[in-house]
C-alpha cells in the first residue's frame, strides 16, 4: 500500500491481508538470503546497529559490512522483483499510448500542446 501524506485510513481488512502478504515475502525474502549477507542485514537495517558496531560483532572490516550490505540489498530487491514486479506492472499502467494520451491533454489544458514548442 503506497500511503499518500495527509489521508486517514483506518484499517481495514483487505489492507492489513495486503501488508501481511507483503511482509511474508520480505520475510521469506530475507531468510533466502545466503547466511553472511542475511546477518549484515538484520543487524544494519533491522536492528540498527552501526557500520562499525556490525563490523566489530562480525569481526570483519568495515568495508566488508558496506559491501555485504549493498549486495543483500540487491538481492532483496532482485528477490521482491520477481515477486512483486508483474502485480505493480499492472498496478500503474500508465504506459505507451494511454499515457501519451493523458500527458496530450494535460499539456492542451495547460495551453502547452507539443505543437509550440514549450
Amino acid at each position: 500500500m503506497i500511503m499518500f501524506p495527509g489521508v486517514s485510513v483506518a484499517p481495514d481488512p483487505e489492507s492489513a491481508a495486503a501488508r501481511a502478504e507483503v511482509r511474508r515475502l520480505l520475510e521469506h525474502a530475507v531468510d533466502e538470503l545466503p547466511d553472511f549477507f542475511r546477518l549484515v542485514f538484520m543487524m544494519r537495517d533491522i536492528e540498527g546497529l552501526s557500520i562499525e558496531e556490525t563490523a566489530a560483532n562480525l569481526n570483519i572490516p568495515a568495508a566488508t559490512v558496506k559491501t555485504r550490505q549493498h549486495r543483500a540489498r540487491k538481492l532483496l530487491r532482485q528477490a521482491l522483483d520477481e515477486k512483486l514486479g508483474l502485480v505493480l506492472r499492472d498496478t500503474f499502467p500508465f504506459d505507451g499510448a494511454r499515457c501519451a494520451r493523458v500527458a496530450d491533454r494535460v499539456l492542451a489544458r495547460l495551453g502547452m500542446g507539443a505543437d509550440d514548442g514549450s
